[in-house]
């Protein structure tokens, strides 16, 4: 397990890059080199680190740990084929992790962050369409399941295609410059982060790596199904190379425009759920 770990982790910090250096491309601009996100994590590591005299000392250091615990949970969840509902369970309680960031510093910035993190929940609701949509057609939960359902009936991405839709949207809002990333736009700084400096912010930046590698592999695993290793990777990669391009071209929206956005394409799928109910009932 140690070993996917790691693997997960720098192939996430290395996928934060990539994700930087394609926007900046779309956008003009040369970008940093695709490790520059390693070095970050590397040079935070060894900075000083302090917890500000503002803070609740307990809970700016337990959500920094509990971020980097649920997302390494996670990745096992994925590689035993365990209940997808687990592995969305855990995507909830990173929004906890995110209110917990913004309130524990003090930091009136982080407070912002927190807040807007409570308005960002509505990519939740995209998640609960997802899941009401693949237990539809597997009549399952269980990732092992669905990969097996796959291999008989074929991708659900083709199957299910909005509900693709849905879930590619909640990894949208998790990436860092997404027009739904509310929590970090620069007026509040870097929102709920603002104050983690030093290993606080190494820690961060470890969790969200591998929160990115799980997602972008959830979805691999959920949509498409059980591929060999390398083209898995490469499909993870075309899937954020498409989310990069996005962000690079969209504006950030308002805390509102986001909610907006997020239950139009919940009700969507919602819509499309109850067709399929009536046609296939």
């Amino acid at each position: 397990m140690i070993e996917y770990l790691i693997f997960a982790l720098f192939a996430g910090l290395l996928f934060h890059g990539i994700h930087r250096k394609v926007i900046a491309r779309v956008q003009g601009r040369p970008g940093p080199p695709i490790w520059q996100e390693i070095l970050h994590t590397l040079k935070f590591s060894f900075k000083e680190t302090w917890i500000p005299l503002t803070a609740s000392r307990t809970l700016f250091v337990a959500v920094v740990l509990v971020a980097i615990g649920i997302w390494s949970a996670s990745l096992f969840i994925l590689l035993s084929g365990g209940s997808i509902l687990l592995l969305f369970g855990v995507y909830l309680i990173h929004k906890i992790v995110e209110h917990g960031l913004g309130l524990s510093s003090g930091s009136p910035y982080g407070k912002f962050g927190a807040i807007r993190s409570v308005i960002s929940a509505a990519s939740e609701l995209p998640l609960l369409a997802t899941i009401g949509a693949i237990y539809f057609f597997t009549n399952s939960l269980m990732l092992s399941d669905i990969i097996a359902w796959q291999q008989v009936n074929g991708p659900l991405l083709i199957i299910a295609f909005p509900a693709a839709v849905a879930m590619y949207l909640v990894i949208l809002s998790k990436l860092h410059y997404s027009p739904f990333a509310i929590i970090e736009a620069k007026e509040i700084v870097s929102g709920n982060m603002t104050e983690h400096f030093g290993a606080w912010r190494a820690g961060l930046e470890v969790a969200f790596a591998i929160k990115t590698y799980v997602l972008l592999y959830a979805f691999v695993l959920i949509f498409i199904g059980q591929l060999p290793f390398l083209v898995t990777l490469l499909v993870m990669l075309l899937i954020l190379v498409s989310l990069s391009f996005v962000c690079a071209v969209s504006p950030m929206l308002s805390p509102y425009d986001t909610v907006t956005v997020q239950s139009l394409v919940t009700g969507a799928v919602v819509v499309y759920i109850i067709v399929l109910g009536v046609i296939m009932g």
